[in-house]
């Protein structure tokens, strides 16, 4: 008897610390591939191969303009950095810095609000969603707003 209650109790806290770590875990899991891919890849010049793998195929940047909504897709995007990046090195260019305002997690979907920086001055805020896929979170769509 003493034996099961023994690995009942090992049961449950190894459950309840499971899922106590989870969230803290999924929140740096999202801000890893939201920097890694986005922030450093994307708007910083960094490896655009570490873009595609943490930005769903599937992925979709809704513009909103002329109170029209456009979508730019990521192999799109991908490519327009690639020229950009040919065109005009972007080594003198001020980096992009990022805050995280808030991120909302609920099973295999989240949600993040981030502000983009450059020189201290707000110029994006953006909202992404991502979904936990096997290979981990990938960001799967991106709305946003330009700063004045």
């Amino acid at each position: 008897m003493k034996k099961i209650f023994s690995l009942l109790f090992m049961l449950v806290v190894s459950i309840t610390a499971l899922f106590a770590v989870t969230p803290d875990s999924d929140e740096e899991a999202i801000k890893k591939v939201i920097d890694e891919a986005y922030i450093d890849g994307l708007q910083n010049g960094g490896d655009l191969k570490v873009t595609e793998a943490g930005f769903h195929p599937g992925f979709n940047l809704l513009i909103f303009r002329n109170n029209m909504l456009e979508f730019l897709p990521i192999y799109n995007w991908i490519q327009m950095a690639g020229m950009r990046r040919k065109s005009q090195p972007e080594q003198d260019k001020e980096k992009i810095s990022c805050v995280y305002r808030n991120i909302d997690v609920t099973g295999n979907a989240a949600v993040a609000k981030i502000e983009l920086y450059r020189s201290d001055k707000l110029i994006f805020t953006d909202y992404l969603s991502l979904y936990k896929f096997e290979e981990g979170w990938r960001i799967v769509s991106k709305i946003y707003y330009r700063h004045p």
